[in-house]
């Protein structure tokens, strides 16, 4: 009797001329836990929803792999989320997430990401991002993507601005116990604002795309811009 394959997406890799994204793995892990202890953002800012990073440093490394843990153990083609490592150099800098609910249904996928400060600033951010979106529209099928920025996230909404994202309203939230506006941005797939480079992808399984609730395309076919 022939098994399937019980984690298709270890196999996943999309490539970009600086970066490397695979889903994470235990030893990577490691890695972003401690870029994470290097520090992500400023003390006096909270760029996150949740404000993880203000976690008792003996308790944020087992927080961090506890996450991802759950969120490997929830995986499944009704709620799937890829938190793909990006790698520059070998290296791990950071992380750029990508999230399906129905997506079978919806067609839409959520993002979020970080990237480790001494590393911002130099354009990886956006490629992070431009490649997990080359690979949902190109690849997976997906007909819109969201994502969300505090209003004083300014790195996070040029990001948004420079792949064509629409604003979509505001929410209000408690953050640190004050209240600050959340941007709630959206993108269809004709307005996505294409990078100048090819996105490589391998590993997009049959077996990965029927857990994603996606095509079976090996790579991508869109038209470039």
């Amino acid at each position: 009797m022939d098994r399937p394959d019980h984690w298709p997406q270890r196999t996943l890799v999309l490539r970009t001329p600086r970066l490397e994204l695979r889903p994470d793995d235990d030893e990577g892990l490691l890695e972003l836990v401690e870029e994470a202890y290097r520090g992500i953002h400023p003390p006096e800012r909270m760029p996150f929803l949740e404000s993880w990073t203000d976690a008792d440093p003996r308790y944020l490394g087992r927080g961090m792999l506890q996450y991802h843990w759950s969120e490997r153990a929830a995986f499944a083609p009704e709620k799937w989320t890829l938190h793909f490592l990006a790698r520059l150099d070998g290296r791990v800098i950071g992380t750029q997430g990508m999230t399906g609910v129905d997506f079978g249904v919806t067609r839409e996928v959520d993002t979020g990401s970080w990237l480790g400060q001494r590393f911002q600033g130099r354009g990886l951010g956006t490629e992070m991002r431009a490649a997990v979106l080359a690979y949902a529209f190109d690849v997976l099928g997906a007909e819109h993507a969201r994502s969300d920025a505090f209003a004083d996230n300014h790195a996070s909404h040029r990001v948004s601005e420079k792949l064509g994202y629409h604003r979509d309203g505001l929410r209000r939230l408690a953050v640190r116990g004050k209240v600050v506006d959340n941007t709630r941005l959206r993108l269809p797939r004709e307005d996505f604002r294409r990078p100048a480079w090819e996105l490589q992808v391998e590993g997009h399984t049959p077996a990965l795309a029927a857990l994603l609730s996606a095509p079976v395309r090996e790579q991508p076919s869109s038209p470039r811009r």
